[in-house]
């Protein structure tokens, strides 16, 4: 014997029944079985663990008297497959979902099996790994968004790794009044993040004064930034006039492209950033200074320093927080944000607020260099919101380099249209097109693609988003 589930029936052979009842009882789903007439002839322990009914209760007893609408008498009643199929056992007053079967005997219909759960079973698991998707990918946006920034560096647009690194950094310093020199090409937005530091400290309600050293010229670079006295030269002004230095009393003074001024003015700078003290042109009174500096250069600073043309003591003074800003050709993932910004912004001064990049447009923009870096960009960009004339900004809205690149890249040539290729090209052409228009804001792109969080990240990875 083998227990209670040993029902001797044409249906259950006795010679297997020991290891058949083995498997069953292993399964986590309910396993019943009927015989011809609808009499129920095994049940499997789950049956008992999951309805809480005894099996002993039911085995012997005909399904149609109990549960007359049940899957199972259906398919013992027309021989048909079921499944997938949600029913009520209002015996029992719960929802299950499974599958049923007929069992043959030559062309006879002798019995039938039904393997079904508990519905509530299937939510509470849909739930719990519903749950667990969502924390690892909330764990994984952590990862992705990393720290957050402070509201006052959500000016400077980007999710580059690289840039990012730069923008915590300083974020930490913005608190601090230590000297900061900010190194990059041009264009790459130094001044941006100037005022982002500036914002970001507790000098925020003071003053931001900016002088660009490059574009004042030499002998006159000296009375703006000290200022002068009455009578100290020839035109001076009645009563004296206050310098960059004194205007930035109690704020912040930005010196860009100090890699521009001679010895001379790099020595008297030098002494400012020692003494925290200056004298006007023309005068002898010395004026206490309570100034933060931040100095931008785009020269190799080192390198004149080698050359003699930029002082090693000045660099040091300013070099304490160096600040590093790669240039767009090295960010290129952070262009669809950067391109949904300004044609925002163009697009609300032009009167077409919906402006948006078509996805060839997309692709010509990343493949280019950018020599002129996110300034070129917003040129660009100013120009094509000009000329288009509808809500796409496409190719022949770009200057003429780009539009030759298209003219390049433009011919498929033969053998490489393949179809996985080709999906792949889509793919990112429509990702990338989802993030411009939700202005690079991932969970809105998400929605409009449709797409899992999970999807969305992997394609993001791949395609290098």
């Amino acid at each position: 014997m083998v227990g209670e589930n040993a029902v001797t029936s044409k249906v259950i052979t006795q010679w297997n029944q020991k290891i058949l009842f083995d498997i069953l009882d292993t399964l986590h789903d309910v396993v019943l079985v009927i015989d011809s007439d609808t009499t129920i002839v095994y049940a499997n322990k789950a049956y008992a663990e999951m309805l809480g009914v005894p099996v002993s209760k039911v085995l012997g007893r005909r399904l149609d008297m109990i549960e007359p609408e049940a899957a199972l008498t259906q398919v013992q009643r027309t021989g048909e497959v079921l499944h997938n199929r949600r029913s009520y056992l209002s015996s029992l007053g719960i929802d299950v979902v499974g599958s049923a079967f007929p069992l043959y005997e030559g062309n006879t219909v002798i019995g039938s099996v039904g393997v079904f759960k508990n519905v509530s079973e299937v939510v509470r698991l849909t739930e719990e790994l519903r749950h667990t998707r969502g924390v690892a990918d909330y764990l994984q946006e952590q990862l992705n968004e990393r720290e957050a920034l402070p509201f006052s560096f959500q000016e400077y647009i980007g999710q580059n790794g690289r840039l990012r690194e730069t923008l915590l950094l300083a974020a930490k310093v913005a608190r601090t009044d230590s000297t900061v020199l900010i190194l990059g090409e041009s264009g790459v937005g130094k001044e941006v993040l100037a005022r982002a530091i500036h914002n970001g400290s507790r000098r925020r309600s003071q003053h931001l004064i900016k002088v660009n050293c490059a574009a004042i010229p030499e002998n006159l670079l000296e009375s703006e930034l000290f200022g002068y006295d009455e009578g100290a030269f020839t035109g001076a002004r009645k009563g004296g006039k206050m310098g960059k230095f004194e205007l930035a009393q109690g704020g912040t003074i930005f010196l860009d492209e100090i890699g521009d001024m001679s010895l001379n003015m790099q020595a008297k700078v030098l002494r400012v950033l020692q003494e925290r003290e200056i004298e006007r042109v023309g005068g002898n009174k010395t004026i206490k200074l309570n100034i933060r500096v931040i100095a931008a250069t785009n020269k190799d600073l080192a390198q004149m320093i080698e050359e003699g043309t930029f002082r090693r003591d000045l660099y040091y003074r300013l070099d304490i927080i160096p600040l590093s800003l790669p240039p767009l050709r090295e960010r290129k993932d952070d262009i669809p944000a950067l391109a949904a910004h300004f044609l925002n912004k163009y697009g609300q001064q032009f009167d077409n607020p919906l402006l948006t990049l078509a996805p060839g447009t997309l692709n010509l923009l990343q493949a280019y260099d950018w020599p002129g870096n996110v300034r070129e960009l917003q040129n660009v960009l100013e120009r094509a919101s000009i000329l288009s004339d509808g809500r796409d900004i496409d190719p022949q809205h770009l200057p003429a380099p780009f539009r030759r690149e298209e003219e390049h890249t433009g011919t498929v040539p033969e053998g490489s249209g393949r179809l996985k290729e080709a999906v792949s090209k889509l793919e990112r052409e429509l990702m990338a097109s989802a993030l411009t228009k939700a202005n690079g804001n991932r969970s809105q792109a998400m929605r409009a693609l449709g797409i899992s969080r999970r999807a969305f990240y992997d394609k993001l990875k791949r395609y290098n988003l």
